[in-house]
């Protein structure tokens, strides 16, 4: 795929979360690690896929009658194109409840641009601009920096939503192009963090640290999913790490929610955390406590 094209799952607009001011979000699908409690996991294979929503579904049969694949429409959580499918999103175009999706289409540059200068006045207004998050958009880097270019161009302020696993050189052209970093930190301790994420975390950490010595600002995003990242140790490391850094500005904690959940369901795929309730807000608030020694601002949820 060029430079110009990339695939994206969802573009949404009036985005209060990604950064500051009011925004529009664009989902790029892809991503290195695989957290169990991921909220998007229609992102994290780069290939397009079918989610459906059995609840939904009216038995109409209209699917059927439009899918040329000899074995009718393909089942949740397939890849678009497989099993003697041709990709021609039929089935969903004719569903008329909803129940059939494809998560993942191909967009240009100047489709993506197209987009997202539809709030242009809201983000005057707002002081808000456009993110770029997945999925991980530093997985289709072409594309990325081709979009961050066009924004430029377009006076329009960029953020980018990372995990930060991705080839230094790439972390260095965006870190140059974006006005602000959204990093997400799931885990410091090294072993717990792959055993969550299924990646290292010493690469991750070393981007950090060449992104932040670029002069980019950036703000450290900590999901908190109880049992699993609410490890006060890990914080306190945390905390200290945004210290470190003149560059990180605030510590987002994002309670965990179960909206992965759900979407799981949609793919076809178990639930992981079916039982995993909310952490309190008095949790949330015990556990930002633990950054105010360090004079960071930390903030719950954004």
């Amino acid at each position: 795929m060029s430079a110009s094209l990339g695939t994206v799952f969802n573009v949404q607009r009036g985005s209060f979360h990604d950064g500051p001011g009011v925004r529009t979000t664009v989902f790029f699908k892809g991503c290195p690690l695989r957290c169990s409690w991921c909220h998007n996991p229609e992102g994290l294979a780069f290939e397009p896929e079918v989610l459906v929503r059995p609840e939904r579904c009216l038995g109409c049969g209209a699917c059927v009658e439009v899918c040329p694949r000899a074995g009718g429409p393909l089942p949740a959580g397939s890849v678009l194109g497989t099993g003697g499918c041709e990709g021609c999103r039929r089935c969903a175009g004719a569903c008329p409840s909803g129940a059939r999706e494809i998560a993942g289409r191909t967009m240009s540059v100047a489709e993506v641009l197209d987009e997202v200068r539809r709030d242009g006045l809201v983000y005057d207004e707002s002081g808000g601009g456009v993110t770029f998050s997945g999925g991980e958009p530093l997985a289709q880097p072409a594309f990325l920096l081709a979009c961050l270019d066009a924004c430029r161009r377009a006076g329009l302020r960029t953020a980018v939503d990372t995990c930060g696993l991705a080839p230094r050189e790439v972390v260095e052209a965006v870190a140059g192009r974006a006005d602000l970093l959204l990093w997400d930190l799931k885990h410091l301790d090294p072993r717990r963090h792959e055993e969550l994420t299924g990646a290292p975390l010493a690469p991750i950490l070393d981007n950090l640290a060449a992104a932040a010595s670029l002069g980019v600002q950036v703000w450290l995003r900590l999901p908190i999913v109880p049992g699993h990242t609410d490890d006060e140790g890990s914080l306190r490391d945390a905390a200290r790490l945004a210290a470190s850094l003149p560059a990180v500005r605030r510590v987002s904690l994002l309670p965990y929610h179960p909206t992965g959940t759900g979407k799981l369901g949609r793919l076809g795929r178990p639930a992981c955390h079916s039982a995993l309730a909310a952490p309190s807000p008095e949790r949330m608030a015990a556990l930002a406590a633990l950054f105010h020694p360090s004079g960071v601002t930390v903030t719950i949820g954004g």
